[in-house]
């Protein structure tokens, strides 16, 4: 007994003397838990709106007024041409287009039943079914005061997912959720074992300079990733039948890109890390868990708080799950994604360049 005593002391000593893995047990689960219970929400909130209203009239207002008032829809442009309407869904720009005919006001004033168009967005097929929800629910019970004697009916068209199979939505995102989860685990164990082995050193004392050694061992880990989006890809296509609208050609382009950020952010993890199990335990606390809460994969971003909203703009997982799905469901070309390229270069030089300065001081 007095053995086992001791012997749990010298483990609880070692652990006590090793920070960073005390820093992995005890923090990542209280913060873990923060973010899930504010992002995890799947209730339709400010889901954005584009209305195309051509002759407006006092009841057409009214019932956009009560459905951005309900929280639920937050208005994001007006167009008078219903033609440019698809523009808005096509680019993410709008996740729900609501359409009025010319002749609604008229109908109104008649007494007759006036049709009120409403265009969702389904490669979010949760978004889509809770604003089909909501904005039906106002549509056909209008305030009292101001209802229409003869009633709206809603036209509903949901565009790109007219099943609204989650598998449309699920499966796509999940190329960049398995490439970002193998690529950075790689990258960050493959460095910590040099590191461990002390050739990483080695390396760095020939006469290669630094950046080249780290480019050249990141490059393989660059490759795998574009075999495995071409892995994923092909199960996705082939055995899920989700169907690739767009150009595979694009689609790959945009994934190298991705693949830098999780290049950087391997790179990041085994700067901070000194063992293997660090890095194991670094990259799914604080590379898989956000990159599934805060990216959109699960949990719309319109439904989450300001503060982690704006939290969601570090995630490039965020970026590409918007690329992924346009390139399948919307069949949409690099016009419709130069702001999320943009975003992804700059997060992949914020995270490379914040990687290979530490990577300096950690072995100078």
């Amino acid at each position: 007994m007095d053995r086992i005593l001791a012997f749990l002391r010298k483990e609880f000593r070692q652990l006590r003397r090793d920070p960073r893995m005390l820093f992995l047990l005890l923090v990542p689960p209280v913060v873990q838990l923060v973010l899930l219970g504010y992002a995890a929400n799947l209730d339709a909130r400010a889901v954005p709106l584009v209305v195309c209203d051509p002759v407006p009239s006092a009841t057409s207002r009214d019932l956009v007024d009560r459905l951005v008032a309900s929280t639920s829809f937050r208005r994001v442009g007006e167009e008078s041409d219903p033609r440019r309407v698809g523009d808005w869904l096509d680019r993410g720009r709008a996740a729900v287009a609501i359409v009025f005919p010319p002749d609604f006001g008229t109908d109104i004033a008649r007494g007759t039943t006036a049709s009120v168009q409403l265009l969702v967005d389904g490669t979010e097929t949760t978004t889509a079914t809770a604003a089909l929800g909501d904005a039906v629910a106002i549509l056909r019970h209008p305030d009292r005061a101001t209802a229409p004697s003869g009633g709206v009916v809603p036209e509903l068209r949901v565009w790109f997912n007219p099943g609204r199979s989650s598998r449309y939505f699920f499966v796509p995102g999940l190329v960049g959720l398995l490439v970002t989860v193998m690529t950075t685990s790689l990258t960050a164990l493959a460095l910590v074992k040099e590191k461990e082995n002390g050739t990483l050193e080695q390396l760095l004392v020939t006469p290669l300079r630094p950046p080249v050694v780290v480019v050249g061992k990141l490059v393989p880990f660059l490759v795998i990733g574009l075999f495995d989006v071409l892995l994923v890809v092909l199960v996705a296509t082939l055995w899920f039948r989700v169907p690739l609208r767009g150009s595979s050609l694009l689609l790959f382009g945009c994934s190298f890109v991705f693949l830098l950020n999780a290049l950087g952010l391997g790179l990041l993890v085994s700067t901070l890390s000194r063992t293997q199990q660090q890095a194991l335990i670094g990259t799914a606390f604080f590379v898989a868990m956000p990159m599934i809460v805060l990216s959109g994969f699960a949990f719309p971003i319109e439904s989450m708080p300001p503060a982690i909203r704006a939290l969601t703009s570090l995630v490039p997982l965020r970026y590409f799950l918007a690329i992924v799905r346009g390139i399948f469901l919307k069949g949409v070309g690099m016009s419709a994604f130069v702001d999320e390229v943009a975003a992804l270069l700059g997060l992949a030089a914020l995270w490379l360049g914040v990687s290979a300065r530490r990577l300096r001081r950690s072995l100078a």
